[in-house]
């Protein structure tokens, strides 16, 4: 469970559907003047280097992220290419951020960052980083259910598993469904990949079956490789923001016609 490391696939086209709509999001609980708290689940290294070994060895960063930027599929405007621009200026040209770090550019004085990351080698990466929020070297489900409801109370959380077990798909909708009892306000978000075996199937219609009023948003892609079992990106997002689900229809209408 501990060997998935996001550095190979990091600005991968799954990272841009997910990122782009948790940008709008935390964009959007960031306009009012009340301090939020943003949780994650599987918070990763925080920051990537697309010039890095890992990177180069996949080129997904270069058929992603950085294909979608010169083809303008986000607004120059969009909250996500702000976050990418601003991070690079601070950070390097060549950086891609993790959600982590995407969340954090919306983030005020007053709100409140939680990040848990059991990987070792991945948590002490994401100390250097990751200055700005309270970090938990444990399990992130566990995080969460402790913190839950979180002070502030207004936010959102994202939960983002490596799903490198099946046993995952049946552990997710469990805890979504105690987490969502206990933060009923909260925005609650779910990453997920799909696969050729559409083995998330069965997960998103018991989550939808629970929350029929979520947002459901799933985009399409040609597998990164030949052989590569990841063909689609998707997005479960239980209390959506204003605007969430306009831009989320908007990105499935761009991914059809480029991807």
């Amino acid at each position: 469970m501990l060997s998935y490391q996001h550095a190979y696939h990091a600005g991968n086209l799954a990272d841009l559907h997910k990122h782009a709509l948790l940008a709008v999001a935390m964009e959007y609980l960031a306009r009012k003047d009340k301090p939020l708290s943003y949780l994650e689940t599987h918070a990763g290294r925080g920051l990537y280097d697309l010039t890095g070994a890992e990177a180069l060895k996949t080129g997904e960063a270069e058929a992603g992220i950085t294909r979608a930027a010169a083809d303008g599929w986000l607004p120059d405007d969009h909250p996500l290419m702000d976050a990418l621009a601003a991070i690079r200026r601070s950070r390097g040209a060549h950086v891609y951020p993790g959600s982590p770090l995407v969340a954090a550019h919306f983030i005020r004085p007053d709100d409140r960052i939680h990040l848990a990351e059991l990987h070792p080698a991945e948590y002490q990466a994401l100390r250097a980083v990751a200055g700005f929020a309270t970090l938990h070297a444990r399990d992130g489900f566990e995080m969460a259910q402790a913190q839950c409801p979180p002070t502030p109370r207004r936010g959102m959380m994202l939960i983002d598993p490596s799903y490198e077990i099946k046993a995952e798909y049946d552990i997710v909708p469990r805890q979504i469904g105690l987490l969502a009892r206990k933060w009923n306000v909260g925005v609650i978000a779910l990453w997920y990949p799909i696969l050729t075996d559409h083995r998330h199937l069965a997960m998103t219609a018991q989550l939808t079956s629970q929350f029929p009023d979520a947002l459901l948003s799933e985009v399409g892609f040609p597998p990164a490789r030949p052989g590569h079992s990841m063909i689609g990106s998707g997005m479960f997002v239980i209390n959506p923001p204003w605007g969430l689900t306009e831009e989320a229809r908007r990105l499935e209408a761009v991914f059809r016609t480029r991807a």
